[in-house]
């Protein structure tokens, strides 16, 4: 039952830095900021916010 409640947890923490990232992104450019990103760069901030996310789900 751990496997499933932690499988959940991670969907969760990745779909919603998902959203902020774009979110984020979509902002900037509203304010007039163009952000080119690699696919490197976007795993890595990807995986490091979805880190973020799920220590916040936890508290």
């Amino acid at each position: 039952m751990r496997y499933l409640s932690a499988l959940r947890d991670l969907i969760i923490s990745l779909i919603i830095s998902t959203i902020i990232i774009y979110a984020l992104n979509i902002v900037a450019g509203f304010k007039g900021a163009d952000y080119t990103f690699t696919n490197g760069e976007v795993f890595i901030i990807w995986i490091l916010m979805a880190i973020l996310v799920n220590s916040c789900l936890k508290r």
